[in-house]
């Protein structure tokens, strides 16, 4: 009798936490469309594990509101709740031209010592809450992110945070717009880098534009995603000052 033996991708993936490419894909399309995962645009999906925001994840933001408010924008858009803790600089007029839904966010600017209750509260009703860390104890950011877990909301943090399963940095370019000394800031530049643990362990970083083109919220700037490349950062003529006649506001890079 002639032995029958597996190919070694078979034997791989019948291993207890291995899985194929495919089959990963298969479990974060059935994740998205049973609810599991909370939308983002199309330029921002490659840099998710499950091409979204996952249910009961907590994903660290690190170097500018932008890409916080990107992440917000399609979830509010498709219907999901928001909530903004201990960001009192926040730009309400900038998250509304990203396209966060703002009849959908709730905002608490100053929670004071109450913060880890607050997010702790704002954890068991609404699907994404994002929070400034600056604050906020190793010990009591893990106690909140398990938090996220049981209760299957989505923790999104502005700054470093202990254990987070994606971290997301962004380095900005110039802004475009301004030719000869004059103009209107149009767009500007950003190489944003992903990684984490898990799905999310191979570093992935892509080129986008916030805002996007003709003022959407988020748009490609490159030809595609790149698998474990380190971008050079480029410094830019801003410092973190808005210039004459943006109609943005843009927070200085953490």
């Amino acid at each position: 009798m002639t032995a029958v033996v597996a190919p070694p991708v078979a034997r791989l993936a019948a291993l207890p936490g291995v899985s194929t490419a495919s089959r990963v894909a298969a479990q974060a399309e059935r994740a998205r469309v049973t609810g599991r995962v909370l939308p983002v645009a199309p330029a921002l999906a490659e840099l998710l594990p499950a091409a979204g925001l996952r249910r009961g994840s907590t994903v660290a933001v690190h170097g500018g509101t932008s890409l916080l408010l990107a992440l917000l924008a399609e979830a509010t858009a498709a219907g999901s709740w928001a909530a903004v803790v201990g960001m009192p600089s926040l730009g309400l007029a900038a998250a509304a031209e990203y396209g966060v839904d703002l009849g959908r966010v709730a905002l608490v600017p100053r929670p004071g010592a109450e913060l880890p209750a607050v997010v702790a509260a704002l954890l068991d009703g609404v699907d994404v809450v994002a929070v400034h860390s600056e604050t906020v104890q190793t010990a009591v950011a893990r106690r909140l992110s398990a938090r996220a877990r049981h209760r299957g909301a989505v923790l999104l943090s502005f700054g470093a945070w202990p254990g987070a399963d994606v971290e997301l940095s962004c380095r900005y370019s110039a802004w475009a717009g301004l030719e000869g000394g004059y103009g209107h800031l149009r767009e500007r530049e950003v190489t944003v880098r992903a990684r984490g643990r898990g799905a999310a362990a191979r570093p992935v970083t892509v080129s986008l534009t916030l805002p996007g083109p003709a003022g959407s919220g988020v748009g490609r700037a490159g030809s595609g995603a790149t698998a474990g490349l380190v971008s050079t950062p480029v410094a830019s003529p801003l410092s973190g000052r808005a210039a004459a006649g943006s109609p943005l506001r843009e927070e200085a890079t953490a």
